[in-house]
């Protein structure tokens, strides 16, 4: 069997999720040839550059990429931009629509809607004949994720399933079976070594700030805030500036981290998290049982995660920094209140979503 997992370097997220299934597969299924790739290499380069603009819209221009996503998913006005955005992705991506005629792939694993919409258009004219699978890597669902043609849609949870219902996609072509993360996760973690490598007092509540592939937020504002009431796993990211800045103002119980590679640790040792609400940093934090409260939010698809988060009953979701101090001394002075939450994050967490969605799709 051939199979592709396919991506867009849009955002860590989708390479993340498409990541983890390959290397399930890899790790289960020798009999497949698999192949893991980057749309975006398969484009031209003004609609690769518009891509790239991402991370500069979400940083410093949200406001205008609110509006996109906004203008894109108005109901009434779907009739214009569906089309028009159709339209625009297959004249852009026509060596991707090649390179799926050539390989002939078995099946088509899409963690990105922009794969998803030209192997789904393929498929529906009958020009490749591969199971179209998405994994939708959100919580909410815009519209552009929604192509016919598309065999099966893995999503994060059931409300999110209800949603694509809503849209009229036939329940039997809907599984929730969770946003595939990391095995790492899944490990067995011996918290008092742990806490003794990264010098914690055990028994004293923990909080993990992680700033997510953007390092974006009001970071420095929110450990001030906190020194000396917590303690604190501080993780930078790309920020290199805030990096430099925390390491200079060595606030007590404060440890500061860069780019990580083991993330599992730390949110084994730490009962909060403090971080944006995208989808596999979410899924990655109900897997590790710690209680969220978000930080500036991406317009769009990060506040369809907390809207989505909040039916539940949990998170929090604020950038005011006197709230969120308030809601973490709360949480660890009344361990109840983490226990209440820990009921739902464990109705919610899909540790075995990787697994599961290998074994429904090959």
């Amino acid at each position: 069997m051939k199979v592709l997992v396919v991506y867009a370097s849009a955002g860590a997220g989708h390479f993340k999720a498409a990541e983890a299934i390959y290397a399930h597969l890899k790790r289960s299924r020798p009999d497949c040839r698999l192949e893991n790739i980057d749309i975006l290499r398969y484009v031209n380069p003004a609609f690769r550059a518009s891509y790239n603009t991402y991370s500069f819209l979400v940083k410093y221009a949200p406001s205008i990429w609110r509006l996109g996503f906004l203008i894109t998913a108005f109901r009434a006005l779907r009739p214009f931009t569906r089309p028009l955005a159709r339209l625009i992705s297959r004249l852009s991506t026509r060596k991707f629509s090649a390179f799926l005629l050539k390989e002939n792939p078995d099946c088509i694993i899409s963690t990105h809607f922009l794969p998803s919409e030209i192997a789904a258009c393929l498929k529906a004219c009958g020009e490749i004949r591969s199971r179209v699978i998405t994994v939708i890597t959100d919580f909410g669902v815009h519209p552009f994720w929604i192509n016919a043609g598309t065999d099966l849609y893995i999503v994060a949870s059931d409300l999110t399933r209800q949603k694509l219902i809503a849209e009229g996609i036939p329940g039997n072509l809907i599984r929730a079976l969770g946003i595939p993360i990391n095995d790492k996760f899944l490990g067995v973690f011996h918290k008092d070594e742990l806490s003794g490598k990264f010098n914690l007092r055990e028994r004293q509540c923990t909080v993990l700030l992680a700033t997510g592939s953007f390092g974006i937020g009001p970071i420095d504002k929110i450990v001030e805030a906190l020194s000396g009431a917590v303690q604190m796993l501080v993780v930078c990211a790309s920020n290199k500036k805030l990096f430099a800045q925390l390491q200079r103002k060595n606030y007590p119980g404060v440890r500061i981290f860069g780019f990580v590679d083991n993330i599992q640790e730390l949110m084994a040792v730490s009962q909060i998290i403090i971080t944006k609400p995208g989808g596999l940093s979410i899924a990655e934090s109900l897997v590790m049982e710690l209680f969220p409260i978000f930080i500036a939010p991406i317009p769009g698809q990060e506040t369809e995660n907390v809207s989505v988060l909040s039916s539940y009953g949990l998170g929090i979701c604020t950038d005011d920094i006197s709230a969120i101090k308030g809601a973490v001394l709360a949480l660890c002075a009344q361990p109840k209140k983490l226990e209440s939450a820990l009921k739902i994050i464990r109705r919610l967490k899909k540790p075995n979503a990787t697994k599961d969605i290998c074994d429904a799709v090959c």
